[in-house]
């Protein structure tokens, strides 16, 4: 193999590859970049154990040269190291010449390397073929999804399901859930095709994905039993899916509610925000008091002291009502709303509430109380 090619797009294929190359690997073959020269282009191929992504660097990007001189070929090589010196090397354009099947060449301005590669050949065979139910999905549109959905996925590995998007198709209508057990965020879209499927997506795949997206276009998605791809612009991401049926939340969300508070959304957070410093130790647990004339947000600590804010700007329906929450649940709920005021509505002290923004029914946020003492 052997090829000139520009650095600056050289580099950007390494970096967007790169996102499935972790520092540590089970098999120490996918902590090398499968670099792969044909008719089409450089592809470059990155992987782990749950996540590769493919990106093809063509020849010509609009009227100008990127790759030229050219043979074609495939090889492996060192992804980190590789990325470090296209990413530090001065120069416009790369030299990468196979000089046989165990060294590549690097050369670039007064630079010089000589890396140890390996046979293509030890590569594992990676699926990358639009299998399953295949759709069209606008780029924008996947990544709001995402946004509002996948920070409410659990963090922690005890019970794997949770740390899944649950993606569902049906009705016309792509639906996003995402839970903890202790929150849950639930986002909805409009899809051009009657398709039905259910995938469980990681959620900091989904969320590394989504940065992929340079600007709005068309996200061809492929479902299938044990993978999901996404493919976009010139590049092909593929993600395992967290095996398990994902829990039943499609009646945990209440209908009815006893008391509607409606309040700036900055407003409150920012006096949340103001009021959890002061109980950091007990999970940034906040006390919200609400009458029809009075808006508390309070925090108390053993060891530091109280905190007490009163917020003027809001309208609250129902009788007095005390609750306490997970103040991080709460902020990250309103903050997905995006939108100026916020309706949260209640059942009663323990029992759990919705976040809600009234100019965007297609998402809702449910918090489950604590209790206090």
């Amino acid at each position: 193999m052997r090829l000139i090619i520009s650095r600056e797009h050289l580099l950007k294929g390494l970096t967007v590859a790169g996102k499935a190359v972790g520092s540590k690997a089970s098999f120490p073959i996918l902590m090398n970049f499968k670099l792969t020269l044909d008719e089409k282009g450089l592809t470059v191929l990155g992987g782990n154990n749950e996540l590769t992504i493919s990106t093809l660097i063509p020849y010509m990007i609009e009227d100008k040269e990127i790759i030229r001189n050219t043979k074609h070929g495939s090889t492996l090589i060192g992804s980190k190291i590789l990325t470090e010196i296209i990413r530090r090397i001065e120069c416009d354009e790369v030299s990468i010449t196979v000089v046989d099947d165990t060294i590549v060449k690097i050369e670039g301005g007064k630079s010089s390397f000589q890396l140890n590669s390996m046979k293509p050949e030890e590569y594992p065979e990676i699926d990358l073929e639009q299998t399953g139910v295949v759709f069209d999905i606008d780029s924008r549109e996947l990544s709001k999804l995402v946004e509002q959905t996948s920070f409410a996925a659990s963090a922690k590995e005890q019970r794997p399901i949770l740390m899944a998007v649950n993606l569902s198709a049906v009705d016309g209508k792509l639906v996003a859930t995402a839970t903890d057990s202790a929150r849950l965020a639930r986002k909805e879209i409009d899809l051009e095709d009657e398709i039905e499927f259910s995938a469980n997506v990681p959620a900091k795949t989904l969320l590394e994905i989504t940065r992929m997206f340079e600007s709005g276009g068309k996200v061809t998605t492929a479902v299938s039993d044990k993978k999901i791809l996404f493919s976009f612009d010139s590049t092909l991401v593929s993600s395992r899916l967290i095996n398990g049926e994902y829990p039943n939340t499609k009646n945990i969300i209440p209908k009815t509610f006893n008391y509607f508070l409606e309040v700036n959304s900055a407003q409150l957070v920012a006096a949340m925000e103001r009021a959890s410093l002061l109980s950091q130790e007990r999970e940034n647990v906040v006390k919200l008091t609400m009458t029809s004339s009075t808006l508390e947000v309070a925090s108390r600590s053993a060891q530091i002291g109280s905190a007490n804010e009163t917020l003027s700007t809001f309208q609250f329906n129902g009788d007095i009502l005390e609750i306490s929450f997970n103040s991080d649940y709460v902020i990250s709920a309103i903050k997905a709303l995006k939108t100026e005021d916020v309706t949260i509505a209640f059942i009663g002290e323990m029992k759990p509430f919705v976040v809600k923004s009234d100019k965007d029914p297609s998402i809702v946020q449910l918090v489950t109380p604590v209790r206090t003492y």
